[in-house]
C-alpha cells in the first residue's frame, strides 16, 4: 500500500469517528444512572429513562406531530417532485437551466435563510402559524429530495420505450402506470424516505413556522435549554436516531443499483 493510499483511508476514518462518536456518546448517556451530570465513564448504567420516556405524554405528543408533518410534507414532495421532473427531465426550452435551479435552491440555501423567508411570507400574507404552515415549510426542501432522485432515473430512462408504449396504443396514463412508474418507482420510494428522514427532524425551519406547535426537534431543544432530566433528552435523540438512519439506510440500498433501469445507456 503506498503512503498517499495509507493517508487517504486514515483521513476517511478520521472523518468517520468526528462524524459518528459524539452519536455514540448520546447512546452510552441514554443509559445512564446520573441524572443531572455527565461524568466519563458513566457511574452505572439502567433502563429506567425508556421506562419515563414511554410515559411522557409531552413527548408522545411531540412525537405524533412530527410523524403527522413528516407524512404530509412527503406526500406533497411526492406529487410536486415527480411533477417537475417529469416536466424537466427531458424538455428542451428557454430558462431551462434556471428553473432547475429554482427547485434545488432551498434545499442548498441555509435553513435560517428558508425559515425567514417563509416566517415573512406567511405573515405577508396573514397566514396565521398552524401544524400546515409546518407542513408547507418542511414541503419545499423535502421536494428538492424527490425532485432529484426522480429527474436523475427519469434521463436515463431510454426515450424509445415511451414511444413505443405510445406506438402501441397505450394513452399517456397508461405509459406512466407500465412503462414510466416501475422504472422509477425505486428512486421515487427512496426520495420520499429521505424526505420523511429530513422532515422528521428538522428544527431550523421548524422554529420559524411553528407557532405555539412543538415538534420532536423543537421539544428536544427546549430540554436541552431547560435541562431536567438529561437522559431522557438522549434517548429520545436514540429514537430520533433510529427513526432517521433506517430511512435513508433503504434508500441507499434502493438506489445504488440505480443503472438497472430499463433502456439505460441505450
Amino acid at each position: 500500500m503506498t503512503r498517499a493510499a495509507l493517508s487517504l483511508k486514515v483521513a476517511a476514518l478520521g472523518g468517520l469517528a468526528f462524524l459518528h462518536i459524539p452519536l455514540l456518546f448520546i447512546i452510552l448517556y441514554a443509559f445512564t444512572t446520573e441524572e443531572r451530570s455527565y461524568a466519563f465513564p458513566p457511574p452505572g448504567y439502567t433502563l429506567k429513562w425508556f421506562g419515563v420516556v414511554w410515559e411522557r405524554d409531552d413527548i408522545w405528543a411531540a412525537v405524533s406531530l412530527s410523524l403527522k408533518v413528516a407524512t404530509l410534507a412527503t406526500l406533497i414532495a411526492l406529487i410536486l417532485g415527480t411533477l417537475a421532473a417529469g416536466a424537466l427531465a427531458r424538455a428542451r426550452f428557454f430558462g431551462r437551466e434556471p428553473v432547475s435551479l429554482l427547485f434545488v435552491l432551498p434545499i442548498a440555501l441555509p435553513g435560517i435563510v428558508t425559515g425567514i423567508a417563509l416566517r415573512q411570507a406567511f405573515g405577508l400574507m396573514d397566514i396565521p402559524f398552524s401544524f400546515w404552515t409546518i407542513v408547507l415549510g418542511h414541503a419545499t426542501f423535502c421536494i428538492v429530495v424527490v425532485y432529484n432522485n426522480a429527474v436523475a432515473r427519469l434521463r436515463r430512462l431510454s426515450p424509445s420505450m415511451i414511444e413505443a408504449s405510445m406506438d402501441l396504443g397505450a394513452d399517456a396514463f397508461q405509459t406512466f402506470r407500465l412503462v414510466i412508474l416501475p422504472n422509477v418507482g425505486t428512486a421515487l420510494l427512496a426520495g420520499g424516505m429521505l424526505a420523511f428522514a429530513l422532515s422528521f427532524d428538522e428544527v431550523i425551519v421548524t422554529t420559524f413556522t411553528a407557532g405555539q406547535q412543538s415538534t420532536l426537534p423543537i421539544w428536544m431543544l427546549s430540554e436541552l435549554v431547560r435541562p431536567r432530566q438529561r437522559p431522557v433528552t438522549n434517548v429520545v435523540a436514540v429514537l430520533v436516531i433510529a427513526v432517521t438512519f433506517l430511512p435513508i439506510l433503504a434508500a441507499y440500498y434502493l438506489t445504488r443499483e440505480g443503472e438497472a433501469v430499463a433502456g439505460s445507456g441505450k
